[in-house]
């Protein structure tokens, strides 16, 4: 695809977010040289040629093919994700294999594989397969083959397409590959492989952590490292995945991260610090509604604490994880003060008629207002309250904006 397929970032010298993600970019382009070409354009030196492609934002990355824009980059911001989403934008959308050992060598990779196997070059199936692999190959691998005899080790003798999961994650919990025989569409196939292609508990990383949290997610958290050590990467994974293997269709799906991939994440959304849990994992729960909540157990090797862990999360029994300030002691004023651990006591209770005012303590335009808010509060009937914004976590159902003039 060299040098056909180019990915310009477009950035001002000036801009905070350009300047965050240039060093990302950077290696990226290292790691790309001679399959893609990455290339900077500064838009305050070169106003003009920004205009020409539309850019209003920054910084804005395009993907150009043949010397044409061919589609904006939605992909990762760092450098492994800006890496693995090029380099699945060059070649073909589906490589044609020929033989069973260009099969074997195609699946037998980091990420999963989709391989469509057809009975000729003509079909309306292939050409099907072949224009939803177009759609989704940022996402995903894809092959085809015209030659049933291909798949025969696998014990296929029609047309199919077989979804390999990566060998890295292979284990005795589930099957590594998995067939889909049904009336093939675009929509059937993309469906398909959203059902199938994680399997019972998959690598969460950085690139496919907003899929996954899509549903109520578990994720284990440990030293986990599969470029380097497979085996000890799927030590704790196995024990995660015979627990999960006990508490199927219930609505929780399971996952395994590197700890040091989301040290910050942990700390800012869990209270995790750096050394918490040591050499064992640590787990976690965040569901899809934003709820949060962490096993505070020493992991165990046997898994029971895992178990009793999930027990008192499907009975109800596990307190939320909540960033906040200690409660008041005392909060007898006419405004009441309100932290994130007091919320839905106080501000969701039924039987209250409730103003709160949500503001940051540095904001000009609230300690402006402080003195009118506390006269109102002292002469009307309805509860007042404040809410500082400062290291605390809201309801995730209650969504707040503060529109403040930097100036």
């Amino acid at each position: 695809c060299f040098p056909s397929c180019f990915l310009p970032c477009v950035l001002p010298s000036l801009c905070g977010h350009c300047k965050k993600l240039a060093p990302e970019f950077d290696r990226a382009a290292t790691r790309l040289k001679g399959n893609v070409r990455l290339a900077k354009v500064d838009c305050t030196t070169h106003s003009e040629t920004c205009g020409r492609f539309g850019v209003s934002g920054y910084p804005t990355l395009k993907i150009f093919r043949y010397g044409r824009d061919s589609a904006p980059y939605d992909g990762p911001r760092t450098a492994e994700g800006i890496y693995q989403y090029m380099k699945k934008q060059t070649g073909p959308d589906s490589v044609l294999l020929r033989t069973k050992e260009d099969l074997q060598a195609f699946v037998n990779n980091y990420d999963a594989s989709i391989v469509g196997v057809f009975s000729g070059a003509d079909g309306s199936r292939l050409a099907e397969f072949l224009n939803a692999a177009g759609l989704l190959r940022e996402q995903f691998r894809f092959a085809h083959s015209t030659d049933l005899q291909l798949a025969e080790d696998h014990g296929i003798h029609s047309e199919c397409v077989l979804l390999f999961r990566p060998p890295r994650l292979s284990n005795t919990f589930e099957d590594s590959l998995v067939v889909f025989k049904d009336y093939l569409t675009i929509g059937s196939l993309r469906r398909f492989i959203r059902d199938h292609i994680y399997g019972l508990c998959p690598h969460m990383t950085l690139e496919n952590r907003d899929r996954l949290r899509v549903r109520d997610l578990l994720t284990a958290y440990y030293d986990l490292d599969y470029h380097h050590n497979v085996r000890g990467s799927n030590y704790w994974r196995n024990r995660v995945m015979k627990v999960a293997s006990k508490y199927g269709g219930r609505g929780l799906t399971y996952s395994v991260a590197n700890k040091k991939d989301f040290l910050s994440e942990l700390e800012d959304d869990f209270g995790l610090g750096t050394s918490d849990g040591g050499e064992l994992p640590f787990v976690t729960i965040r569901t899809r509604l934003g709820h949060k909540y962490t096993m505070r157990e020493e992991f165990t090797r046997d898994g029971q604490s895992l178990e009793r862990f999930l027990d008192d999360y499907f009975a109800g029994r596990l307190k939320r994880y909540v960033k906040s300030e200690p409660v008041p002691e005392r909060n007898t004023a006419d405004v009441k003060m309100v932290v994130a651990e007091s919320f839905d006591d106080v501000v969701n209770d039924p039987d209250k008629d409730v103003l709160i005012q949500f503001y940051s303590p540095s904001c000009p335009h609230c300690k402006k207002l402080e003195p009118v808010y506390r006269e109102l509060a002292h002469t009307v009937t309805p509860l007042f309250f404040n809410f500082t914004s400062a290291a605390v976590t809201l309801p995730p159902s209650h969504y707040f904006y503060c529109m403040c003039d930097p100036k």
